[in-house]
């Protein structure tokens, strides 16, 4: 496994890759089994996985949650190396973001709904950063996963309007045995409260509305900021511990009208 620490790096080892496809998964580190099934399918269906680590300061309308979000460089390493993972690139804040840089990519429909809502220029930030990454690492199919399913919508909207070449490929959202999505902030929780919040998922998949569903999600300590539907899906964003998570899940059949 190589792992570049600089643009510089990156574009000397992608420019001795000739004639084979690449797959890309981006993440922010923290990495956990949603990301190993990503990277898992990605090395199938290629012959070079790349997979880039870099916390993106622009998606964090708070800085205080910038600052807690989790660290794990030396597991997120030994993690994918077991993997199997070909290349690795961790570009610096001040190369992705250099001085006096002043474009960005925005999106005001999709990303005004849910989380564009509730995280001002968060899209912004998901956007230009993801747009950035296409570029450098040219893949012929980038992963993301289904549980930032809003994301998921809105970066491949980005690709296709641009013309990216990169195939946006989605995969499902893996969850523990609770149905508790995989994500990196469920390191935040305490042991209860990680078996608390398998509640979201419960409430999702079982309410009949979403308002329903926002009640059951009170009753069970959380604190709601919103559950909504759109696409033929049910969305929620929660606080548990002080930890906001979200989730979502095919609107239930059993439940249309």
């Amino acid at each position: 496994m190589r792992i570049s620490h600089s643009i510089e790096e990156w574009l000397r080892c992608r420019s001795a890759i000739n004639g084979a496809s690449i797959g890309f998964v981006p993440t922010m580190g923290a990495l956990h089994r949603g990301h190993g099934s990503l990277v898992e399918r990605c090395r199938k269906e290629n012959d070079i996985s790349v997979v880039s680590i870099f916390i993106n300061p622009l998606q964090f309308n708070d800085p205080k949650d910038l600052e807690r979000y989790p660290q794990t460089p030396g597991q997120d390493l030994s993690l994918l190396e077991r993997l199997g993972v070909d290349e690795v690139f961790i570009p610096p804040d001040a190369e992705m973001y250099p001085p006096g840089c002043r474009y960005y990519v925005d999106e005001p429909s999709t990303g005004a709904l849910m989380e564009g809502l509730h995280r001002p220029r968060f899209f912004r930030g998901v956007m230009t950063i993801v747009l950035k990454l296409l570029n450098l690492v040219r893949a012929s199919r980038a992963y993301f996963g289904e549980k930032d399913y809003q994301q998921l919508r809105v970066i491949a909207g980005m690709a296709s309007d641009f013309f990216i070449p990169t195939e946006i490929v989605a995969c499902p959202t893996i969850r523990e045995a609770s149905g508790l999505a995989e994500s990196s902030r469920n390191a935040l929780l305490s042991c209860d409260g990680r078996r608390q919040a398998a509640g979201i998922y419960r409430a999702l998949t079982t309410a009949s509305t979403p308002a329903a569903a926002q009640a059951m999600l009170e009753r069970d300590g959380f604190k709601v900021e919103y559950v909504e539907e759109h696409w033929g899906r049910r969305f929620a964003a929660v606080f548990l511990e002080g930890v906001r998570l979200i989730d979502n899940v095919p609107f239930p059949r059993s439940l249309e009208s």
